[in-house]
Formats: structure tokens, sequence, C-alpha cells
């Protein structure tokens, strides 16, 4: 018989997780502490069978903070977790499959793992996930294993705030737990997330997400070497300076945006292999300026702009991490303004060529800016790789009501997403809570 969560998830050290977690109002604890109850609940009907121990997860999702689409040609970035998650109630099997059920999803997700190939028709989907990242766990000489598992995310589909990369570190924290005895390092969990994306998943992605949902904080991440990126803590506390972070979802459709995002890369790289080099860390903004003449020809403008953007950009994370350490916040306010405007001016992602009739990133940057020149408070950008979707602010509590109000009287009841940051990175919360098989 399975011991019953009620009482220790009422307890005063879940409570002190779930403030740490999920920000230190009790409303906000209460309803998480509904909301596992309901998650337990949901397993057990799902999986009545079962008789080993329910083992509770969480994975944050994140947030791009400084570094706008610098990672693929090598740069930095910061990002940090936030409070939205994905968690799972999980018992370990013998049957060696995968079973995972999500809820708002009909769909049931299976994998025998006797078969950890890729398998073509699974691609761009969430069984193709579970079984790359078994086979990767298997690869790198690590134990695996079949496990029941019902997931909840709070990490909303299409709201920058990555879904995807934190169900993936989920899933590798799952058997990094039930078979590894939790040796695994969060950083090598992120690495085994970004490869069953890149190749089971058959998405081309940077490793900044997975790093940030395994990692928790603020993080600066360094992409010079993509085998080896170093990473770094970074630890401020934005809630003690009254201030937090919002997103802003302006809507737009993502289905026909794949060319406008793979032109950012393509053209930055171009930059530099005209110049000899196959990515633009491997450059100076000199040499780009040097060669202009040549880079118009071979390039064209818009790719030299977006270059220039990358070099000044891949500067303020570095910037803008010191000034976090520093306790400049004022400073790191200013920064993420200057990113803002680049991304806007240089790099050039917050609308669609194809589309120029919609506009709902930048006009959201322009209410937004127009607002915190009223208030004198804030500082607004892009977020993520733009074009259509969110904005990113950084705006102070007392004024986040009226903010609230103003944009989504534009935007649409429950457009504003109020993010606090999450100390903490993916977690075995048995673990946390001392609650022992």
């Amino acid at each position: 018989m399975h011991r019953d969560w009620g009482p220790i998830l009422e307890g005063s050290k879940t409570r002190d997780v779930f403030a740490r977690l999920y920000g230190r109002n009790e409303e906000i604890i209460s309803k998480q502490i509904i909301r596992y109850n309901e998650l337990i609940n949901s397993f057990k009907s799902i999986f009545p069978d079962d008789e080993n121990e329910i083992q509770l997860f969480s994975t944050s999702g994140r947030t791009e903070i400084g570094g706008n689409h610098t990672d693929h040609n090598a740069g930095h970035v910061l990002a940090a977790a936030v409070h939205f998650d994905t968690i799972a109630a999980v018992t370990e099997t013998n049957d060696n499959e995968i079973v995972v059920y999500s809820k708002g999803y009909l769909d049931v997700f299976r994998v025998d793992l006797a078969t950890l190939d890729p398998i073509e028709d699974e691609s761009e989907t969430t069984t193709a996930l579970i079984r790359g990242i078994a086979a990767r766990f298997k690869q790198l000489g690590h134990a695996i294993g079949g496990f029941h598992a019902y997931i909840n995310s709070s990490v909303a589909r299409g709201s920058g705030l990555s879904s995807s990369a934190s169900i993936e570190v989920l899933l590798a924290t799952i058997l990094n737990a039930l078979y590894n005895n939790n040796s695994l390092e969060p950083a090598l969990l992120a690495r085994i997330g970004q490869y069953a994306e890149n190749v089971y998943f058959d998405k081309p992605s940077g490793l900044m997400d997975q790093m940030a949902c395994a990692l928790g904080g603020f993080i600066t991440i360094d992409f010079k070497d993509s085998e080896k990126a170093v990473y770094q803590k970074v630890n401020f506390d934005m809630a003690a300076y009254g201030y937090h972070i919002l997103v802003v979802d302006t809507g737009g459709n993502h289905a026909d945006l794949t060319q406008d995002y793979a032109d950012v890369p393509n053209e930055m790289k171009l930059v530099a292999q005209t110049l000899g080099k196959q990515v633009l860390r491997e450059l100076t903004l000199d040499d780009v300026l040097q060669n202009i003449a040549l880079l118009r020809e071979k390039a064209g403008d818009r790719a030299i702009l977006r270059a220039i953007h990358f070099f000044n950009d891949d500067q303020r994370v570095v910037d803008q991490a010191k000034a976090l350490a520093e306790n400049r916040f004022t400073d790191f306010l200013k920064l993420v303004q200057e990113s803002g405007s680049s991304s806007w001016r240089f790099l050039q992602n917050c609308y669609s060529n194809q589309n120029p009739h919609e506009q709902g990133v930048t006009l959201a940057l322009a209410v937004t800016e127009t607002f915190m020149k009223k208030v004198q408070a804030g500082a607004c950008r892009v977020h993520g790789g733009g074009f259509a979707g969110t904005i990113q602010v950084f705006m102070s509590d007392e004024h986040i009501k009226d903010y609230v109000a103003l944009m989504e009287g534009i935007f649409g009841n429950g457009t504003v997403a109020i993010l606090n940051i999450r100390p903490e990175g993916t977690l075995h919360l048995n673990r946390l809570l001392d609650v022992h098989s």
C-alpha cells in the first residue's frame, strides 16, 4: 500500500520547499499542495496496481535573460530558471518499458527499452524524447530501466519558457534517480536532454534551455566550445529589489516562421565564413567593420547588422552577469534595455518580413516603453527566438498591477505571466522532503 502523501504535502518541510520553488505567497503554496495531491491521485487512478513507492520530481522552465541569438555562434547567454515547472509522479517497474501519461494529452507514450535506435515516424514526438534520453544513458554507460509516470506541466507550450527542455531534463532526472542513485550531475542531464532533442526529436537546438532548467537560478553559459560549454551560477535575488520578470504573450503564429528563425544563424555564419571562420565568436567586431564592402557583396546588409548585434549582445551578457554579481541592478536594467534595442534594430527579429502587418512583439515593446517612461521604471526586450510570441519585461512590483491591466487590455486576459526566479534546479523531491522508500 502506498504511503499517505496528504500529511507530507501539508507539512512544514514541504511548505518551506514549495516557498523556495514557487514563491513565498501562502495562496500560491496552497495551490501547489493541491496540484501535487491531484498529481498523485491521478497517478494512482491510472496505475492502480503499482506497488512500488511513488517518487515525486520537479523540473523548472526557463527564461532567457541576455544573449539573444548568440548561442548558435558560440557566444555567451544569461538565463534563469522560473517557478513554472513540470512535475511527475513515478514508480519504478521491472518490465523494461517506460510508460508516460501527461495531463491534457490523450496519447500515451510508451517506449520498449529493447529498441533504442531512432525511429523515423517518432520524430518531433514525446516518445522520441523518451527513447533518445534512455539511449543516451545507455551509450554513456549508465543504467536504465522501466517506469510509470504521470506528468503535469505548468510550462505552457509556446510561452517561450521552454516546455520541451523542462520535460527532457525531467525524464533524465527520473532515470538518474531510479537507476543511478542520483549520481549524474545536473549539467550532464541537460546534455542528455539536448542529445535527445537533436538526434531523436530531430530539432537542432543549443544547450541553454536544458542547462537553465537543470541548474536553477541565474546562470551564464559560454558556448565557445560547444562540446564543453562552460557555465557559472550567478547569485542574485531580484525580489529583494522589488522587481519581477513578466512575460507577455502577444500571440502570433509560429508555424510559418521556420525560415525566419533559420536565417538568423545562417546569416551570422555566412559573415564568419566569408572572413574564413565558421562562427562569429572566432572573429571580432573590428574584423567585420574593416571588411564591410566585401561583406555587403557576399552576405548582404542584414547579415552585417545581425553580426554587429552578436558582438554587442555577447559582451552585454558578460556585463550583465557582472552587474548582477555586484548588485548593480540599475546597470543591469540598462543593459537589458540596450539588448532589446539591439534585437529590434540590428538583429531584426521582432516581426517577420513575410507578414509585416502583424507586429504584436513590436507593438508590445512600444506600449511597454511608453509605460516605463511614464513610471520611470523597468526594462523590456523580445523574448526568445522572436518574430512572434513573447516579450520579457522587468517591472517594479509597485507598477505591476497597472502594467498587467494595460497589456491584458490589448492582448487578452491571461496573456501576462509574472515569474518568480527559482533558485533550485531539477529535483527528486523525495530526497528533499526526506521521504524514503
